[in-house]
């Protein structure tokens, strides 16, 4: 596994720093700016996901022997080119909504300022990592919304690629997940571990009762047994039989949930284990958590939905440039036209509105001085709050946005933000965003 990032990244950005260097337009100053033009799926609002994973692959964006060896090797770069990409370190400043931050059409998620050169090198790194992280986190937080309070668990690495796993379990956390199944999103993020037995360790023994027996003597009586291997009430009888009436959980994996898990826990109360927990997991998704909420379910596992982004696997971010110097050195605002692509130019802040009750009302887009700039000639005498913050600043990482205190920091601010929200953002049906974006 290679340790620089350098190429996880796609060959034209290299030839545009080449043909740029050569024009003489490389060196200028420009605003990048990393957006979503619409909600994937008809959200009603999206979350910012893979920030701390961005500013550190950033951090080792660095072009070493084996990469400028292979580079040579495939001959489509100057020799000057290839000199100036031994010395890349970025050094310029990178805004953002932080991790864990909804957003809305337009929201300038990244604001990357630097050189051309430096920053077009960045745009496939940053899309890869927030298109996916972000939207994995969409559909968890949409998920845990819809839990209700009850706790759920990533269980999705076998329905997804191996590194996308773990990065997916670190999304899903930020979000309002409670726990995962994999180990190396333990190991890497801190993400709280879980997980028991399958179905092949019921049916490895010679019976139900002898599978639960081996599992209870090792775990002890807190474990969850899996009771839908054969029948469900008998499977219920003997793990209460075996663990006693303190057995710790029963999961069911199959059958008509809201049916099933009734006579489940009338059954446990009937045979005495009133505080033994029903986590059911069963291919679910936001829709069949939410249709269980006034099931006596006590936790979820999610898989498949949530490591896929529940049909919406990734937000459709763009990564742009919006502002330049000129040959005067003065400021000039581009954009893209085309239909259906366009792009709005010019250095952006960002103020969200909230209402005389702290919702959220309005997110408003300022087109002047960039994210550290003034807001001039508009009345915002209502309660406010800049969006945008600082993450590096000559090229120099700030503190709070990476490792596990950043994850931590994130998750706390995803539940903050969440509750600012109007209760539309809550619907699981396709419609407008739950904030309307405002430029002015």
């Amino acid at each position: 596994m290679h340790t620089s990032t350098a190429f996880l990244t796609d060959r034209y950005e290299l030839t545009m720093v080449d043909a740029a260097l050569a024009a003489g337009t490389a060196h200028r100053q420009s605003v990048f700016e990393l957006f979503a033009r619409r909600l994937s799926g008809a959200r009603r609002y999206g979350v910012v996901a893979g920030t701390g994973r961005l500013l550190e692959a950033i951090a080792n964006f660095r072009f070493g022997d084996e990469e400028l060896e292979w580079l040579r090797s495939e001959e489509f770069l100057q020799p000057e080119t290839l000199d100036w990409l031994a010395n890349f370190k970025f050094s310029g400043n990178i805004w953002g909504y932080p991790e864990g931050e909804v957003f809305f059409p337009g929201s300038p998620l990244l604001t990357v300022e630097s050189t051309f050169a430096e920053g077009v090198l960045l745009e496939t790194l940053a899309l890869s990592i927030l298109n996916a992280d972000s939207a994995v986190a969409t559909a968890a937080s949409r998920m845990v919304q819809a839990a209700n309070g009850r706790p759920l668990a990533e269980m999705g690495s076998r329905r997804t690629a191996e590194y996308s796993a773990v990065t997916a379990a670190r999304a899903a956390y930020i979000a309002g997940f409670a726990a995962t199944s994999n180990l190396e999103a333990g190991r890497s993020f801190g993400v709280p571990t879980m997980g028991t037995a399958a179905h092949s360790f019921t049916l490895l023994h010679d019976s139900e009762r002898e599978a639960f027996k081996a599992q209870v003597a090792t775990l002890g009586v807190g474990t969850t047994l899996l009771i839908d291997t054969y029948d469900i009430e008998q499977g219920v009888r003997t793990a209460v039989e075996v663990a006693g009436t303190e057995l710790g959980a029963v999961r069911i994996d199959s059958g008509d949930l809201p049916v099933v898990v009734a006579r489940v826990r009338e059954l446990l109360d009937e045979l005495g284990a009133t505080n033994t927990r029903i986590t059911v997991t069963n291919d679910l998704d936001e829709y069949t958590v939410a249709a269980l909420s006034a099931s006596p379910v006590d936790s979820f596992g999610v898989g498949t939905s949530v490591v896929v982004g529940s049909g919406s696997p990734t937000m459709g971010m763009v990564y742009k440039l919006v502002a330049r110097t000129g040959v005067d050195g003065e400021w000039v605002a581009v954009a893209k036209k085309s239909a259906d692509k366009a792009s709005v130019g010019g250095r952006k802040s960002v103020r969200r509105i909230f209402d005389a009750r702290g919702k959220a009302r309005t997110e408003m887009i300022f087109l002047g001085d960039g994210p550290s700039g003034a807001v001039e000639g508009t009345d915002l005498n209502e309660p406010n709050r800049e969006v945008l913050v600082p993450m590096m600043l000559g090229g120099e990482l700030q503190p709070g946005f990476t490792g596990r205190d950043g994850i931590e920091l994130a998750r706390e601010r995803h539940q903050r933000v969440v509750a600012e929200l109007p209760h539309v953002a809550m619907s699981l049906t396709r419609g407008d965003p739950a904030l309307d974006t405002e430029y002015h």
